[in-house]
């Protein structure tokens, strides 16, 4: 483990100096990871185009190659990301609870850092940037494992962020990228137990299962969208017919896109010939049950349809009888992501929203939402899907953890 230990050493030293800094140096060294970012926009691109262009040439899927690219736009969202960070409250130091007790004790329950966070992510770079500043913000040393496929991209954003923050008063070592050049050092990072604290893991269901079932660090396990849109009986059409097109095709490649359509069958009639023609027309493949495989151009589904998370221009459509109908479904094949009513009955809302088992379930309003910087937390870390310590979107206090402060006055038990 002698490179990854390593670097977990350097990092595991600079997250001690970063535990204590203040949040006035933090916040000064966001601003100038976001200027940086803006000052050398030209060399990321660069090195950008350098992946992408090995992306396009190896016959990548091009919504992978859409996660990949980065464009003048997107790196300026980085930057306004890691600016929103460093306008949002510290949550280091926040005391979530406390009480004197009976005896005199006086009882704080305050929020601290992990320590040294790894990242183990797939080819996104802009996981590099937001992953550093929440990790930064939130007083952790990041070790950033991302792809071989981005390695040209993170290798440029790491070191103009590592430049940034050492010449802001933090350890450039709170911010490290791990070789990709090698599936070792996934392996030794999920190894690295006593030297990192956490790993996250952010991509496929088989990178997110490997990481779980293989790693010795504790993990925050995200994971993937099977994210379904559910038009009721009482729902606005017009509205119900905007929503499922956003939901579905305002970014395809990002795990908060829709990816199965249901239909109440008491406005299947009235709808289908609308969101057919609709996402058709957007360019999406719908692969449908009987119901919607009679119109033109949908393909008949297969089980496994309704249970995929496509990252594409497809979708899985079904009428279903009823509400009741529509709870089955979804509790037979969602990934616990994101779920969405679409209704104008309050009582189907209420319903829906207590007996959806998933981590954000939204009412009349695109999947889409389910985002850290929808949310109003600033970038995320990852949208975590299990039950312990987080769920839904991770801004800043979920990458905490929490201590224990106890003032006495020579107290003895």
């Amino acid at each position: 483990m002698s490179d990854v230990a390593g670097l977990a050493r350097r990092a595991r030293v600079a997250s001690r100096d970063l535990a204590l800094a203040t949040r006035a140096t933090k916040d000064a060294a966001l601003q100038a990871m976001a200027d940086a970012l803006e000052e050398h926009d030209d060399e990321v691109l660069a090195a950008n185009a350098d992946d992408v262009r090995r992306a396009e040439d190896a016959g990548t899927e091009p919504h992978l190659v859409d996660r990949l690219r980065l464009t003048p736009d997107r790196v300026g969202a980085m930057a306004d990301g890691l600016r929103e960070l460093a306008a949002l409250p510290d949550p280091v130091g926040e005391v979530v609870r406390g009480s004197t007790l009976a005896n005199g004790l006086e009882l704080r329950q305050v929020r601290v850092p992990f320590g040294v966070v790894g990242l183990i992510y797939e080819g996104r770079p802009n996981v590099t940037v937001d992953a550093a500043g929440i990790c930064l913000k939130s007083g952790n040393a990041a070790l950033l494992r991302g792809s071989s496929s981005a390695a040209s991209s993170n290798s440029a954003l790491v070191e103009i962020l590592r430049v940034a923050v050492d010449a802001a008063g933090i350890p450039a070592d709170a911010v490290q990228l791990v070789p990709a050049d090698s599936r070792d050092t996934v392996k030794e990072l999920m190894r690295a137990r006593g030297l990192v604290d956490v790993l996250v893991p952010r991509g496929g269901a088989g990178l997110i299962r490997s990481v779980v079932e293989e790693s010795t660090v504790p993990v925050i396990e995200t994971g993937v969208g099977n994210c379904h849109v559910y038009v009721d009986a009482a729902a606005d059409l017009d509205m119900a017919l905007v929503i499922v097109v956003n939901a579905k095709t305002q970014r395809t490649s990002v795990c908060n896109a829709a990816e199965s359509l249901l239909v109440h069958a008491g406005v299947a009639d009235e709808f289908l010939p609308r969101v057919v023609a609709a996402l058709q027309e957007a360019g999406v493949t719908i692969h449908g049950d009987p119901a919607f495989a009679s119109y033109d151009g949908v393909v008949a589904a297969e089980d496994d349809d309704f249970g995929r998370e496509y990252l594409s221009l497809d979708i899985s459509a079904a009428v279903v009888p009823d509400l009741d109908g529509a709870l089955d479904h979804i509790r037979r094949y969602s990934t616990g992501h994101t779920e969405a009513i679409v209704t104008g009955d309050q009582r189907a809302a209420r319903r829906f929203t207590a007996e959806v088992d998933a981590a954000a379930v939204l009412v009349n309003a695109s999947t889409r939402f389910t985002d850290g910087g929808e949310f109003g937390f600033g970038a995320e870390i990852g949208i975590s899907t299990q039950k312990l310590h987080a769920r839904g979107p991770m801004g800043l206090p979920e990458m905490t953890t929490t201590k224990y402060v106890v003032t006495g006055d020579g107290h003895v038990r």
